[in-house]
């Protein structure tokens, strides 16, 4: 979540005071590490501070996994949660409190006993020749190191796993071949094992000192706030409106890495407990998922998938899984990219967000449909002394169910920016006939937004293809996208139309039958005399 700009210190009364003390569980202690300024990175300080070199900066921008790091702490349910980062853009502070690892860590570590002068992820690597010039290994490393640990000792690990655990990894001169075998094979060779019960002891040690509940009117805004509590965290938001705001760092750590901008002061969400639970409710607005704003996108995304499983294609194709082990939905949804993967969705889904501010009885709500938060180019709703609090999907009374459609097309297959994103939920009679349709689109407008005239030429007609050839036309008719670096205006009106027909070539299959793809030709061949029977 990064929504607002930085201002100069002293432009709103005192200078920030000094950063809180960082605490890091590393090599089995307890470090602390005073003064580090707000916007150092977690990149930066392990290089230039802690001098653990092995850790790479490649791209600075999350994209090709150099900088990957482990990180341990406690998740929201309180369990151990494991997850790989990208240190590039990841603030310093937003690591307080938890456990770290670069490569060179895992076999320095007194917490992890191993048999063999290497762990076996790295061992694995050496035996299958899956490191050539190795600028890019230590990142691999440590992919591999979160895949390996968040699985039973032992357990096999298949092709697709191991792409999964690699998709924000780029090798430029190994091939992933032998990469793929490496990370297939490290589970055979002799365990290595972290003494878990020492972490967890570790991490109860190292965490922050808790912050004052509630700023005072006098109070200068601290360098990097992170409260625990939504009522501090509002408050502080009431108190100091112009200070930036941060979630998963993934969009804000490119202000400091490529626009060299400074932050002097920060306010960090996602301490809140609040706003990292997801739950289902039932209330006034029916059956809701409600997902918090400091939710990972990789815990929102497992979320909607265990109500939507067809998505899980869709979520797979978002950045790469350190992103979606770092990033937020709330901070997706509140950065307000017109490219955005995941605003579409949420749009067709119905979804609602829920602003928050500091009121005198407790949080005060206000609620929008997602597609009217957004009112221009990089412009929201979102009033200076509020904050995204949820995100409110929903899941209907048991009676009416969407079956829901989600595309996108980008340059890269994977860890890419989309072109062009389109999804559609749609609610179908059992006479096949349109009851109800959403279609969000992104790329295509200056705001994620919402295809309403398509919408409408679907809505009461029966599913075949004549209609969806009318919808199509509405749907390219309906925006007037630009043309830049990643597709022309015409491709992209071109593309909006065939994702709306790819759609309909899914669904016209019986429906025991394989998902059409586009890797198999066959199935297409057949489809397309389908359709051409109908025209005829």
């Amino acid at each position: 979540m990064s929504t607002d700009t930085a201002a100069p210190a002293g432009a709103h009364g005192a200078p920030p005071s000094p950063p809180p003390p960082l605490r890091l569980v590393h090599r089995g202690r307890v470090r602390q590490l005073d003064a580090v300024p707000a916007d150092r990175t977690l990149l930066t300080l392990l290089r230039e501070d802690l001098g653990l070199t092995s850790v790479k900066e490649g791209c600075a921008s999350g994209d090709c996994g150099a900088c990957t790091v482990a990180v341990a702490d406690h998740g929201p349910d309180g369990a151990l949660r494991w997850r790989a980062l990208n240190s590039c853009i990841r603030l310093a502070h937003a690591a307080n409190g938890c456990a770290v690892w670069t490569a060179e860590d895992l076999t320095q570590d007194p917490l992890i006993a191993r048999t063999g002068p290497l762990h076996p992820v790295q061992q694995a690597l050496v035996d299958a020749h899956g490191s050539q010039c190795g600028f890019c290994t230590p990142g691999f490393v440590m992919s591999l190191f979160v895949l390996y640990q968040g699985r039973p000792a032992g357990t096999p690990v298949t092709r697709d796993e191991a792409v999964e655990a690699l998709s924000g990894n780029l090798c430029r001169c190994t091939g992933y071949r032998p990469i793929l075998d490496a990370a297939q094979a490290m589970t055979a060779l002799p365990p290595a094992t972290v003494d878990t019960a020492a972490l967890h002891t570790l991490l109860a040690a190292a965490q922050p000192a808790a912050q004052p509940p509630a700023p005072l009117p006098d109070t200068a805004a601290p360098a990097y706030l992170a409260p625990r509590d939504l009522d501090s965290l509002l408050a502080a938001r009431a108190r100091w409106p112009h200070v930036p705001v941060v979630a998963g760092g993934t969009d804000a750590g490119l202000w400091i890495t490529k626009q060299h901008r400074r932050l002097t002061q920060v306010l960090d969400v996602s301490r809140c407990a609040a706003l990292q639970r997801i739950d289902t409710q039932d209330g006034p607005h029916g059956r809701t998922l409600r997902i918090g704003a400091a939710a990972t996108l990789h815990d929102a995304f497992a979320a909607l998938q265990a109500h939507w499983p067809s998505l899980r294609d869709f979520f797979g194709r978002f950045a790469g899984q350190p992103i979606r082990h770092g990033g937020t939905l709330g901070g997706n949804v509140a950065n307000g990219s017109p490219i955005g993967d995941s605003m579409p969705l949420l749009i067709a889904l119905g979804a609602s967000v829920v602003l928050l501010r500091h009121g005198a009885r407790g949080p005060e709500e206000r609620r929008l449909p997602l597609e009217d938060f957004y009112r221009g180019y990089r412009q929201t709703a979102l009033a200076a002394d509020e904050l995204v609090g949820y995100l409110d999907i929903p899941l209907g009374n048991g009676t009416a169910w969407p079956e829901v459609h989600a595309h996108k097309v980008s340059k890269r297959f994977e860890d890419d920016i989309s072109a062009v994103c389109l999804a559609l939920a749609l609610w179908r009679d059992t006479e096949g006939r349109v009851v109800q349709a959403r279609i969000g689109a992104g790329g295509v407008a200056p705001v994620p937004t919402r295809a309403r005239a398509a919408e409408a030429a679907l809505r009461g007609q029966l599913w075949q293809a004549d209609t969806v050839r009318a919808a199509m036309d509405a749907l390219q008719s309906e925006f007037a996208p630009l043309s830049d670096g990643r597709a022309s205006a015409a491709y992209r009106r071109a593309v909006l139309g065939n994702l709306l027909w790819r759609t309909w070539l899914a669904t016209a299959a019986a429906p025991d039958a394989p998902p059409v793809r586009l890797d198999e030709h066959a199935p297409w061949q057949a489809l397309l005399q389908t359709t051409a029977e109908e025209r005829a």
